[in-house]
């Protein structure tokens, strides 16, 4: 997929884009910049992708169309400025634009992710060490205590029913986990299915708040970045869909860029999509009546940005000691089920 660039391969394109951006505010022409570039890019898959970008330039093709060739790389957004920037003869702003933004785009999606990864690796971690103890430790407990003859309380009863379903089910329990996963990419793959999932993930309490913010900021940022660069504004709008990652807000932004195909402004269908805070229509339209739609799609986006950091520390702050939690009680409920018949044992003698 043209859209789903690898981390790695934005963090060589941000390089890339800074460097260039630098090289040619400094008077370097375009071909000796990425020579320049060239020589001191290490990633080897990348280094011949500019070696191509070079050599097609040299022979007379456009900077856009060259680095559309490699969609693995340069997405929509970033042909389309480039495009825009090189018929201005404003290449090395545009470049420094967009260098400025994907550095944005990247601190936002860092903090996002640092905020999923800590409960994630938490809740696996969790649950390793309680199917290790369900699956190692618990049956050999239990065996110990029978071969005793000791009545065992109700909690670890409990435990060893569950321990003994586990080790016996085990593999029921995989074929569940991966059937569940196949069906799932199925649904999504299909356009009713995504757009149904991606509807839910919005309404989810908190996570939902975080997504639709994110998606927002960049929405707002994107088009912002894009119209400042000379881009016409349906043009904005097909590739800001692009970089949602929402299918119900891709679908709306489709349906503004409809509505503004038939004549209408912008404001008017932001607002009565439903979809978009009522803030940011009004926005847009005072955006649109003064002129300055590139200067106030921006303030929402940082605006937007900040809201994103916000939602994040609450998320982070309200998950964590649930997980905390809930994992104590459940270990809890495991070292009890098995201290208590290994107590009464000691106390019989």
């Amino acid at each position: 997929d043209a859209q789903r660039i690898t981390k790695r391969n934005l963090e060589d394109v941000g390089t890339f884009t800074r460097q260039l951006a630098t090289l040619l505010k400094a008077g370097i022409p375009l071909t000796e910049a990425l020579r320049a570039i060239i020589e001191q890019t290490q990633r080897k898959r990348f280094n011949m992708v500019t070696r191509d970008i070079r050599e097609r330039i040299s022979q007379g093709e456009p900077t856009a169309d060259a680095l559309s060739n490699h969609p693995e790389y340069f997405d929509d957004l970033y042909v389309s400025m480039v495009r825009s920037g090189e018929a201005a003869g404003r290449l090395d702003e545009v470049l420094e634009r967009l260098a400025g933004f994907m550095q944005g785009q990247a601190r936002v999606r860092n903090k996002v992710a640092a905020a999923m990864a800590y409960p994630i690796i938490m809740l696996c971690i969790g649950v390793l060490v309680v199917a290790a103890l369900l699956v190692l430790v618990v049956p050999k407990i239990t065996t110990m205590l029978e071969a005793r003859g000791e009545l065992l309380p109700l909690p670890t009863r409990i435990l060893q029913n569950t321990s003994d379903y586990l080790v016996e089910w085990w593999w029921a329990f995989l074929l569940i986990f991966i059937f569940s996963g196949l069906v799932f990419n199925l649904i999504y793959s299909s356009q009713k299915g995504r757009l149904g999932i991606d509807s839910k993930l919005l309404k989810l309490p908190l996570f939902g708040d975080l997504i639709t913010k994110q998606a927002l900021s960049r929405f707002a940022q994107t088009f912002a970045t894009l119209l400042r660069s000379g881009v016409p504004v349906v043009r904005c709008l097909e590739v800001t869909e692009t970089v949602l990652g929402n299918r119900l807000l891709e679908k709306t932004v489709q349906d503004v860029r409809a509505k503004i195909l038939e004549g209408a402004d912008i404001a008017g269908p932001i607002k009565a999509s439903g979809v978009f805070p009522p803030l940011m229509g009004y926005m847009i339209a005072v955006g649109e009546q003064s002129g300055e739609l590139d200067t106030m799609m921006l303030q929402v986006g940082e605006a937007y940005e900040e809201e994103v950091e916000i939602s994040t520390q609450k998320f982070t702050s309200l998950v964590e000691p649930i997980l905390i939690v809930f994992l104590a009680v459940l270990v809890g409920f495991i070292v009890l089920s098995i201290l208590w018949p290994v107590l009464q044992l000691s106390q019989s003698f």
